[in-house]
This record gives C-alpha cells, sequence and structure tokens, in this order.
C-alpha cells in the first residue's frame, strides 16, 4: 500500500526531500502513528524509491526526534514527548501573549485582512471536517501575527520547538471536531487588534494557546500507547 501524499510537498524536490517531506507530513497527521515500527522495505513498497533518499530522510526526522532506533529491535515512529510539549507551550504563550500586543499597533490593515480571511477558510474547514487544513491555516494565523511584527526569526525558532507540540495539537483536531473555540477566539484576537486593545488582545492569546495543558492530559488517557 503506498503511503498517503499530503498536499504540502512540492514539486521539484530532490528524492530525499519528497521522502522526508512525505514522512514527516504523515507523522505530524497520524497517519504513521507514535509507537509504530516502520522498516526501509516498506518505505521502500510505499514511495517507490531507493534505499539512498530514504536512509538520508530517516536521519533528518531522527534529529527532529520524530523518530527513533531501537538495537535489535527496530525504527520507529516516536511517541510524543510531554515535556517537550509543555517546554514548547510555554514559549510559545510568553512571546505570543507579548507580541499580540505590538500586534495591536503594528500590523497594517492588509494583514488584518489577512487574518480573517483565514479565519473565513477555517470556518470551511469546520463544514469539511477537514483537520489537516485547519491546522494550516491555524499555523499560517498566527504566523501572520508574529511575522507581521517583524519577527520572523522567532516564528523560525517556534518552528523548530513546536513538533512534539503540534503532534498534540493535530491529535486534538482529528480526535475531537468541535473546533468552535478556538474560531471564537481567533475572531476575538482579531478584533482586539481591530481596536487597539492590547490587554484583550493578550488575554484571549493566553487562554487560546494554555488550552493545550489541558487537553494534553485528555489525550494521554484516551491515547495512552502515543506518549512516553
Amino acid at each position: 500500500m503506498k503511503l498517503p501524499v499530503s498536499s504540502r510537498d512540492t514539486k521539484g524536490l530532490l528524492i530525499r526531500d519528497h521522502v522526508y517531506n512525505t514522512l514527516k507530513n504523515n507523522i505530524m497527521e497520524l497517519k504513521l502513528e507514535p509507537g509504530r515500527l516502520i522498516s526501509e522495505k516498506e518505505v521502500i513498497e510505499m514511495l517507490q524509491v531507493s534505499k539512498t533518499p530514504i536512509r538520508e530522510a530517516l536521519v533528518l526526522l531522527a534529529q527532529e526526534d520524530l523518530i527513533e532506533t531501537v538495537p535489535q529491535k527496530g525504527t520507529y515512529i516516536s511517541l510524543i514527548d510531554l515535556g517537550l510539549v509543555e517546554e514548547a507551550r510555554f514559549v510559545r504563550e510568553t512571546m505570543e501573549r507579548e507580541i499580540v500586543r505590538r500586534a495591536c499597533q503594528d500590523l497594517k490593515t492588509e494583514q488584518i485582512m489577512q487574518l480573517q480571511h483565514l479565519h473565513s477558510l477555517q470556518e470551511l474547514c469546520v463544514e469539511e471536517k477537514n483537520y489537516e487544513r485547519f491546522f494550516e491555516l491555524d499555523e499560517e494565523f498566527h504566523r501572520t501575527i508574529i511575522v507581521g511584527c517583524g519577527k520572523t526569526h522567532t516564528w523560525s525558532m517556534l518552528e523548530q520547538m513546536n513538533v512534539h507540540y503540534n503532534r498534540v495539537r493535530i491529535l486534538r483536531l482529528a480526535d475531537d471536531e468541535d473546533w468552535r473555540l478556538i474560531l471564537e477566539q481567533h475572531q476575538g484576537i482579531i478584533q482586539a487588534i481591530r481596536d487597539k486593545d492590547p490587554d484583550r488582545a493578550e488575554k484571549i492569546m493566553g487562554e487560546h494557546l494554555s488550552r493545550v495543558r489541558f487537553e494534553k492530559e485528555e489525550l494521554k488517557n484516551k491515547y495512552p500507547t502515543y506518549f512516553k
């Protein structure tokens, strides 16, 4: 059976990058679930490529802590590390609460309109029950605020930290299709920025990002084999 290729893949990449992107996207989207054994032979059959780019891609995934090799047992999709989830949540919440305050002064009208457009697209994802696209738009929503405030390197740093954190977020979206609270909070953030109200923007952003603290325990109880 061939592995499903995410829409996030880009044409023209090196074979290694194609393998890496396909495996990473499917790990993040839980099509390759945490704790699952995965072998070179299986990936060759899935993607119809040779061993060399697969081995190179697996090295990259191991560096991101998305796979791990156990001697005499094999290579597994890494379990979700709740310690790393909490650390990423703490850093992201701390930074984004401050950045959204700046956004109330720094974001231009067209950037606020972009946030509203992303919100509208997320509403369509709710109707279609498309959690993969909903998550992509959620990331773009936060990126627009952060980069719009001139913090491009901050966003890059958060992306590097957020691997395990994002796996929990995606698991939550896949597990529960009631995403209305997320939409309400996004709309509240947009309105606070539009009204130039930093206190309200920070409050809503804090509530929005702190939800993972409670959700991760519920998910751990429901999917105990997915977590360290």
